[in-house]
């Protein structure tokens, strides 16, 4: 079907299941620090605007953790079912990485996660906060054994091949490999980035219906000193894993530039545009700029890049794909930097939360961060093919062997299944965030906090606050 075949059913199969999950650890490492930031400006200012944005984030993080928990354990499960002869190569390195994730970061996260969602009221202040900074650290280790995991996997360094099986000999070296620095920077400087414009988009939603408070308006402007701050710093980290991915992938980037043949001792120039043809071996409709290509990859005016035909056919990326999920990637990059300059340019005027175009831009800005991310990470799984562990294991050889027909069944499954229960998810998230967050204006309340009486938070709960708080008012008149 469509000139398909079971490996290729896998491929999409995984590709579909990692791209639904990607999307929640990236909200969720980025709303955990959030959160840590709001609760630790209400503890030094007592200022009641972060407390009433903690307890609004808290319910979303609480959804966003579910679902990123049940689509993680979906898609390990993959490697045993469908990459088995992947796992009995190289399950020796990346079965312990993934389990140094559960012991540490996952029962890290466990362990805190109730009382920073339901311990509000019942423990102290200062506990309660440190939950929701453990809850933080938690979702930042989990990423860095994830990283060093699929890092090992582009980069590996640090084992030996005995009898046809992966054997570590020095874990640090696995670990810590060449690419996993870089990449390790790049995934959790996007998530931060992406949660920044997912919450400056909810209170640019708001603001355009004319709900102005001090907790939207704190929203929108934490959001965008993160985009103005992060966006650039996450253009040079970038840059130097541009460089380190040149050293030890070239065939990547050869095909993420559309790069074909060196001519002479010319430099290379950067293809804006074009449209590579992997069958005539060519980018056709290129748009280029000379010496480009070299200044941003090798940082000089006179050096070249390996080209895509340096390498045998069997061993190329599949360049249509790369060239423009990277362009896509770094589109949304340069959006993301202009947004952050002009909220600066608007702040200073004093119109950061009256002008509706840039309300408007910062609405569209939302899914920015998590579409960037998910073209980032094509460019980078697609870019190591045809290797699942780069230079030793071609994913051909990878795959448990299954029939078309049982990959076939299985992936219409999946898709009904994951669009049914996680768009239900989102569904209600989104619900969440039109709903905005709670505040007590013009109403007798106290101080609030761990330790201390108040209505508590509902993390799973977005049913209307305010008319239960009358409910209960009303019953109480009655007593």
């Amino acid at each position: 079907m469509f000139g398909l075949e079971a490996l290729d059913l896998a491929r999409i199969q995984f590709a579909f299941t990692i791209s639904f999950h990607i999307l929640f650890p990236a909200i969720t490492i980025g709303l955990a620090s959030y959160l840590a930031v709001l609760e630790g400006l209400w503890l030094k200012t007592h200022n009641d605007t972060y407390r009433d944005l903690y307890h609004f984030w808290s319910k979303i993080f609480a959804v966003n953790f579910g679902m990123g928990v049940v689509s993680g354990l979906v898609m390990a499960y993959q490697f045993g079912t469908n990459w088995s002869r992947f796992s009995d190569f190289a399950g020796s390195v990346t079965g312990p990485l993934l389990t140094y994730e559960v012991l540490t970061a996952f029962f890290l996260e466990a362990g805190f996660l109730g009382v920073m969602l339901f311990g509000w009221n019942k423990v102290g202040r200062k506990l309660h906060f440190f939950s929701t900074v453990m809850v933080a650290i938690g979702t930042l280790i989990s990423t860095f054994w994830i990283l060093a995991s699929n890092s090992w996997m582009q980069t590996p360094q640090g084992y030996e091949i005995v009898n046809g099986q992966v054997i570590p000999v020095d874990w640090l070296a696995i670990i810590f490999n060449p690419s996993f620095p870089y990449r390790l920077m790049h995934m959790a400087t996007a998530a931060f980035v992406a949660t920044a414009f997912f919450v400056g988009s909810s209170a640019a939603w708001h603001l355009l219906r004319g709900k102005d408070n001090p907790a939207i308006r704190t929203m929108l402007s934490m959001a965008m000193w993160m985009a103005l701050i992060v966006a650039p710093i996450q253009a040079v980290i970038g840059d130097f894993h541009g460089v380190n991915t040149l050293k030890h992938q070239p065939a990547k980037i050869a095909a993420i530039e559309g790069h074909w043949e060196n001519v002479g001792d010319e430099p290379t120039p950067l293809i804006l545009f074009g449209w590579p043809d992997m069958e005539a071996e060519k980018t056709r409709f290129a748009v280029e700029i000379p010496y480009l290509g070299s200044l941003i990859l090798t940082h000089t005016l006179d050096k070249q890049i390996p080209a895509l035909k340096e390498f045998a056919p069997e061993d190329r990326p599949n360049s249509t794909i790369v060239f423009w999920s990277f362009r896509i990637m770094v589109g949304l990059g340069v959006l993301m930097i202009f947004t952050g300059l002009w909220s600066l340019w608007l702040r200073k005027r004093d119109r950061l939360y009256t002008s509706r175009p840039f309300l408007y831009l910062a609405l569209w800005m939302g899914p920015s961060g998590l579409i960037a991310i998910l073209a980032g990470w094509f460019t980078t799984e697609i870019g190591r093919q045809p290797w699942v562990v780069y230079g030793l294991m071609r994913t051909a050889d990878a795959s448990s062997g299954h029939s078309f027909m049982q990959m076939s069944i299985t992936l219409v499954m999946f898709v009904v299944v994951y669009f049914a229960l996680f768009g239900a998810g989102l569904g209600y998230m989104m619900r969440l965030v039109r709903k905005g967050p709670k505040i007590d204006e013009g109403k007798e309340t106290n101080e609030g906090g761990p330790g201390q009486k108040r209505t508590p938070a509902r993390p799973l709960s977005a049913a209307d606050d305010n008319g239960d708080a009358d409910h209960n008012h009303s019953l109480n008149k009655e007593i």
